[in-house]
């Protein structure tokens, strides 16, 4: 037997109803706010991710799925979309085009790491961009998006933790009081830090190792560091955030884990997925598209996993599908079925047809384990009549209605 490869997972029926149903509420709030969808390729050049994230990010040291083409080019699996979407932004200079400056994807991504619950090696993100804004209100209003969503997918506790990482001016000033206040205790520091104290010190804040934190929690905060003109983006992204009533918490020590980031940054995070309770995660990242040959444009976003926000998501609850399952019994009531069913399908309904003969109390039977909301009989007496009975599967009520009049009856209840 082949079996799905290791870190990999099939979606099935009916959970995968769930996914659909996220999707389908993050589509709806992001054209709210003006965003319009990008699909980018699954493989991009290997080059994007390591100009774009950075080479000594711990997703493109360790974690990308990266090999040679046919013709010994180096390609990666998308281990983000970020850099994909601002490749595309400068290749098709969507940067021109105001209807592009808000985008959203969903789709796939990949990273070789442990596989563990809610963490996969195929996994699911699905997030925003916003371009070409620099002021401090593109980011409240860009968190304010992954708020509101967590608050449609009836997400309990969540809490938006805040920082700012500073800027190109402010920042080589902090690393160097950071490596001088981690060096008398390097020792103390696991391999990575370590390593990361030499090539990219400011990630030794993202470690998660737990022997590491009294080190850590002893260095220099990010905030105290920063320009003015960081320091006022900051104050005022603060600011916006209580205008809109949304709640957060500053952590003065919080990066994350791309090398494009600058200024702002955030996670939202849920008691409800325990000690690994962060699920949404972004900041801004101006710059970016100029380093990837572009125009020095703005930028700000974020990216969630969808898997471990439907870990964190309330079950749907055990509702009968809104869908007609079409029985039939009798002498020419098949060939009558095959055409009622065209005739309702046209006219918006779900309809699933049996295709062989049985009693109608074997075809109620096998609707109620198909979950279907509703059954439609025909039997002689339907066919002559041309009113067929619908039953209620939910209520187990049932009446005689004309095709039309089945079609607007079980449109009436529709979600």
């Amino acid at each position: 037997m082949i079996t799905a490869v290791k870190g990999t997972q099939d979606l099935l029926f009916p959970e995968v109803r769930r996914w659909q149903q996220l999707e389908a509420a993050a589509r709806g709030l992001f054209e709210r706010y003006g965003f319009g969808e990008i699909r980018t390729p699954l493989l991009e050049p290997t080059e994007l991710f390591v100009r774009g994230i950075g080479d000594e990010t711990d997703i493109v040291a360790k974690e990308m799925y990266t090999f040679q083409d046919r013709k010994g080019r180096s390609l990666t699996l998308r281990p983000e979309n970020t850099a994909g979407v601002a490749r595309a932004v400068v290749e098709h200079r969507l940067h021109d085009s105001p209807q592009h400056a808000r985008l959203y994807y969903i789709g796939p991504q990949f990273r070789y790491e442990r596989p563990q619950k809610g963490r996969y090696r195929q996994f699911h993100q699905m997030g925003i961009e916003i371009l070409g804004e620099g002021a401090p209100g593109a980011d409240a209003e860009g968190i304010a998006v992954a708020v509101d969503l967590l608050d449609a997918a009836g997400i309990p506790a969540a809490t938006v933790q805040l920082n700012s990482v500073g800027c190109a001016e402010c920042r080589p000033p902090y690393v160097a009081l950071l490596k001088a206040s981690l060096a008398p205790r390097v020792s103390e520091l696991c391999g990575d830090c370590r390593r990361r104290l030499e090539t990219n010190p400011l990630r030794t804040l993202d470690c998660k190792v737990p022997s590491c934190q009294p080190v850590l929690d002893a260095a220099p905060r990010l905030d105290e560091g920063l320009c003015a003109a960081c320091a006022d983006h900051h104050r005022a992204v603060r600011e916006i955030l209580d205008l809109l009533r949304i709640s957060y918490r500053v952590r003065p020590r919080m990066v994350r884990g791309l090398d494009y980031y600058v200024r702002t940054v955030f996670e939202v995070t849920s008691e409800a997925l325990g000690a690994q309770d962060a699920l949404v995660g972004g900041g801004r990242y101006d710059g970016l598209l100029r380093a990837l040959g572009g125009p020095d444009a703005a930028g700000f976003g974020w990216a969630l996993g969808m898997e471990r926000l439907l870990m964190a998501m309330p079950p749907l609850p055990g509702e009968r599908l809104p869908r007609v399952y079409l029985a039939w019994s009798g002498a020419g009531t098949y060939a009558r079925v095959l055409l009622l069913a065209r005739e309702l399908r046209a006219m918006g309904v779900a309809v699933l047809v049996e295709h062989q003969e049985r009693s109608f109390k074997s075809a109620l039977k096998r609707a109620d384990r198909l979950n279907a909301r509703w059954a439609l009989l025909v039997g002689e007496e339907e066919l002559e009549s041309e009113l067929y009975t619908l039953k209620d599967l939910a209520s187990g009520g049932q009446q005689a209605l004309a095709a039309a009049d089945v079609a607007a009856r079980v449109r009436e209840e529709a979600p």
